[in-house]
């Protein structure tokens, strides 16, 4: 028997747990697929897990070629797998709602990235959601904060007195995805610059002499310790392009989110958002002041 709740304001919120025969929740991860990329996506499935006990949840890898390796699926395989087993459980036919709802493992907007993934959808044939990207958000902002003072390039609070020597005095928030990118991590951009009180400007890493030019920009309006703070996932970065940026600002570069527990929070997110589950709980966890 479920313990009584405890009464009056103080008590803690129910856990949510999955609807019985909700739509599996998909993500769709882009970049080349290896172990390290697995390890993150698993790492954020793994928080969505803990958010929502009893999610029926699979990675699926947008670059992948289907039939390539059982290791790490392609979305396309990963989508059908997921339509065969709901049409199983519910005894052959094909139920109501969609089978999955595929959330992209994407900071921002990708136009190439979400193109492969609608091909993947159609290839697939299933009956699938599919969900924005996961930013521009305030916990994002928070995420690449962290990272920063994880380098030692900001400071972790702005209400502590203590300063850090390395602490950059302009950001280059660093995106991938072109122009679209550039305008949504602005968003983010001007939260990053209310908690750090420097100046942040968003450069694409794909666009060739982006980075240069706000580095540039910064250093004319008088920065002089830039910092370059990705404002990506990770698996969708080509390998060495964070390097190059790095070379090309000629500053130091923090770590991208990775599998920061806000982004396995905000995709479990988009997932309720879709089957409108909703959670006090969740929706104070995705809500992060700025400090």
């Amino acid at each position: 028997m479920p313990r009584p709740r405890q009464p009056g304001r103080h008590r803690k919120p129910e856990q949510l747990v999955a609807p019985e025969g909700a739509p599996a929740l998909v993500l769709a991860v882009p970049g080349t697929p290896d172990a390290s990329v697995r390890g993150i996506a698993e790492e954020v499935l793994s928080i969505a897990r803990s958010e929502l006990p009893g999610l029926n949840a699979w990675i699926g890898y947008v670059d992948a070629e289907a039939g390539q390796s059982e290791e790490f699926p392609s979305l396309a395989q990963v989508l059908a797998q997921v339509a065969a087993d709901r049409a199983a459980r519910a005894g052959g036919e094909q139920p109501d709602g969609p089978s999955g709802v595929v959330v992209p493992l994407l900071a921002g907007p990708d136009a190439a990235v979400t193109r492969r993934i609608t091909q993947a959808i159609a290839a697939s044939k299933a009956a699938v959601e599919l969900t924005d990207v996961l930013g521009p958000h305030p916990l994002l902002a928070e995420g690449v904060h962290v990272r920063l003072s994880e380098a030692g390039l900001s400071r972790a609070d702005r209400a502590r007195l203590f300063t850090v020597a390395t602490a950059a005095d302009g950001i280059i928030l660093a995106t991938s995805g072109g122009d679209e990118a550039v305008q949504s991590a602005g968003i983010s951009g001007m939260l990053l610059s209310a908690r750090l009180a420097v100046p942040v400007m968003a450069a694409a890493l794909d666009t060739v002499g982006s980075v240069a030019r706000v580095a540039e920009q910064l250093r004319g309006a008088g920065a002089t310790q830039l910092a370059l703070a990705p404002y990506v996932v990770g698996p969708e970065l080509p390998e060495g392009l964070l390097a190059a940026a790095e070379r090309e600002a000629a500053c130091t570069a923090a770590q991208p989110l990775g599998a920061y527990p806000a982004v396995g929070r905000l995709v479990l997110s988009q997932y309720a958002a879709v089957l409108g589950i909703q959670s006090p709980q969740l929706a104070l966890q995705t809500q992060a002041p700025v400090r």
